[in-house]
């Protein structure tokens, strides 16, 4: 098989995600309390690095710092644009003992934090600082889906290139631990009705305050207990659970409303980069077929190196 793409198991992968998520959540939180809101919350994100995952840089006065989980030493890198830097060890534990060295990380290099300690988006809502659960973290695991996002990561950011319209950046939400990538058609979507657990409503209706199609990769969990990639659109058009799609391994799943597609049946493709691409492209095109979007003035080539997209 292609080794590239490696071998994930929601079994396997479940305790060391359970920890990543909470650990995430507060570096996001970090991100949030320092950087101005920006449309669908894309302030808050992180980014798929050489080494893991990663905040853009972060204002703090007269400097910046940015924060990267770094899956190859298998620490949390808090580096600052002054020169300074502070190193936390990624190792089993509660998610206390953590949240606590990354207030104290950052109270040393003289910018303390104060985030909001409540998990986001989780069934188990119990504040950081609360949180003295035993919980599991496997490196080696915790490498193999960071290698599976840095593919991942790879043909979303193709698939990106050949939409004209808005579009956000290929980023990871903490808060559901998705890498996801969305398309705009520029049209003012109905007002979302909200609910998601320990999420406020407001933040949800401002992200979906306009029509989307949206896709992404998430290592399994909320019924799907597989890592699985997904696509959906908001507001759903009639239709789209109906609608064809690539390659064959996709299928609809009623309680979530989204077209899922097993992260296996892409590794173990042939071509996997042409089988996440036909997925991208299907589900995309029965949403924006099906809710009518002005697909002729938002699309445009697939981008290549070098070579401005032209214009008459």
């Amino acid at each position: 098989m292609n080794h590239r793409w490696p071998q994930l198991s929601f079994a396997t992968l479940r305790p060391t995600v359970e920890i990543l998520q909470r650990w995430t959540q507060i570096v996001g939180k970090v991100r949030l309390s320092r950087t101005p809101w920006l449309n669908h919350s894309w302030h808050v994100t992180l980014f798929v690095s050489a080494r893991g995952l990663t905040t853009p840089l972060i204002p703090h006065g007269d400097v910046g710092f940015e924060l990267e989980f770094d899956f190859v030493t298998h620490d949390l890198v808090i580096r600052v644009s002054d020169g300074a830097e502070r190193r936390i060890a990624l190792a089993p534990g509660p998610v206390a003992d953590f949240y606590a060295e990354v207030l104290a990380a950052f109270s040393a290099l003289g910018a303390p934090v104060a985030i909001d300690p409540v998990p986001n988006e989780l069934p188990d809502a119990t504040p950081f600082p609360l949180d003295h659960a035993a919980r599991g973290y496997e490196p080696a695991v915790a490498e193999d889906l960071w290698r599976a996002l840095v593919q991942i990561d790879r043909v979303f950011n193709r698939f990106r290139t050949g939409f004209l319209g808005k579009c956000s950046p290929v980023h990871l939400f903490w808060g559901s631990f998705d890498l996801a990538v969305t398309r705009f058609s520029g049209r003012r979507a109905p007002l979302h009705p909200g609910g998601i657990p320990h999420l406020p409503d407001a933040v949800t209706r401002e992200a979906y305050s306009h029509e989307v199609s949206s896709a992404g990769f998430w290592p399994g969990g909320g019924g799907v207990d597989e890592p699985s990639f997904y696509a959906y659109a908001y507001p759903t058009p009639a239709g789209f659970a109906q609608a064809p799609v690539s390659p064959a391994a996709a299928r609809f799943e009623p309680a979530l409303g989204e077209f899922v597609l097993p992260y296996e049946a892409v590794r173990t493709a042939a071509d996997p980069e042409a089988a996440l691409l036909a997925f991208l492209e299907t589900t995309y095109a029965s949403a924006a077929d099906l809710a009518v979007w002005d697909r002729a003035s938002l699309e445009c080539g697939e981008g290549v190196p070098r070579r401005p997209r032209p214009v008459s």
